[in-house]
């Protein structure tokens, strides 16, 4: 019996190896192989040759890994606070209307001199955290179910955006912190540089922190989480109030970008994104399993898939599909990894 098992042990062994080296590198070879493939392709399409398509293919010039980088940033804003939330099991579908919401607030309130780019800056991300801990108290006090909730929400706040702007695009082309969206440090955009920052200290809270052992602990299992002396619903309140200041973020990077908002269109899908960034990278929709590291080469496989189709010229009802289809495989590969 004692040589069966030593005999067994080696490959159990090695699908441990195996396992753990997969759940490491995560989605980063589907982001290298999606991002080839979009250099060889537009490559073809200019040169109509594969000899030199690579040599002629744009999606991975300095330029254009730029112009990507700068396109993911709201979304890894945004995925990183939703990263907080499906770890603990939860869902945030408002946040793309709550970032309407603080890009509304963000611009009107700097139309007024006497607020400067930092209190406009602080009203929005204030607007984000408030809508935020409101979706947490109704999941966490009341026992409500995330879906419905942050479902409502959705719906609510992205009215309550329109009706601060009377369902008109405001502009402010003297937008005191138009720097965020538009500026850059030694050539680096401020809101890739905001991002990276953003990522960086999620994970030092996740990785860290006895508050980042709770999140996982209640994602993994509430009820033992709650017995071993855990105070379950401030930790779901924590996520839901850290998603809803990130979107109030996104809002700030948003406005500060286009000089305007608009409430009806501003984070239209934007939800869909971030979650579906959030399980390519590897956090399971039911909880106590996540990323963020994994999140930021989600949302980059995201924002390359857009900018690959874009550069092919392939229409924006094609991408809609195709994106969706992207949301569909994310979520059968979280059924994979369970």
């Amino acid at each position: 019996m004692q040589s069966q098992t030593h005999s067994l042990s080696p490959p159990a062994n090695e699908r441990q190896r195996v396992s753990s080296f997969v759940r490491a590198v995560g989605m980063l070879p589907i982001l290298i192989i999606l991002a080839i493939a979009f250099q060889l392709m537009s490559g073809y399409l200019l040169t109509g040759n594969f000899a030199t398509a690579w040599g002629a293919g744009r999606v991975l010039s300095v330029q254009n890994m730029a112009i990507v980088a700068q396109q993911a940033s709201i979304n890894i804003v945004l995925a990183a606070g939703m990263t907080f939330v499906i770890i603990t099991g939860g869902i945030d579908l408002s946040v793309g209307s709550v970032l309407a919401a603080a890009a509304m607030v963000g611009v009107l309130t700097s139309i007024d001199p006497g607020f400067g780019a930092l209190g406009t800056v602080t009203l929005a991300l204030g607007v984000g955290l408030v809508l935020g801990l409101a979706n947490g108290a109704l999941i966490s006090v009341f026992n409500l179910q995330p879906f419905i909730v942050t479902l409502g929400a959705l719906t609510a706040v992205r009215g309550l955006a329109r009706l601060l702007g009377n369902d008109q695009t405001v502009f402010n082309r003297e937008l005191p912190f138009a720097v965020i969206g538009n500026g850059t440090v030694m050539g680096i955009p401020w809101m890739v540089l905001i991002a990276l920052a953003v990522v960086v200290l999620s994970w030092l809270v996740l990785r860290f922190t006895v508050l980042g052992v709770r999140i996982y602990a209640v994602g993994g299992n509430p009820k033992a989480a709650r017995m071993s002396g855990i105070r379950v619903w401030q930790v779901i309140l924590f996520t839901y109030g850290i998603s809803g200041l990130l979107a109030g973020l996104g809002g700030v990077m948003s406005a500060s970008r286009l000089y305007a908002a608009n409430g009806l269109q501003l984070g239209q899908s934007y939800e869909l994104d971030a979650i579906a960034a959030v399980i390519l990278g590897g956090t399971r929709f039911v909880g106590g399993v996540g990323s963020i590291w994994g999140t930021l080469v989600g949302a980059l496989i995201i924002a390359v898939l857009t900018n690959g189709l874009v550069l092919l010229g392939v229409s924006d009802v094609w991408q809609y599909i195709i994106k969706g289809f992207v949301i569909i495989g994310a979520v059968i590969l979280d059924k994979l990894r369970q």
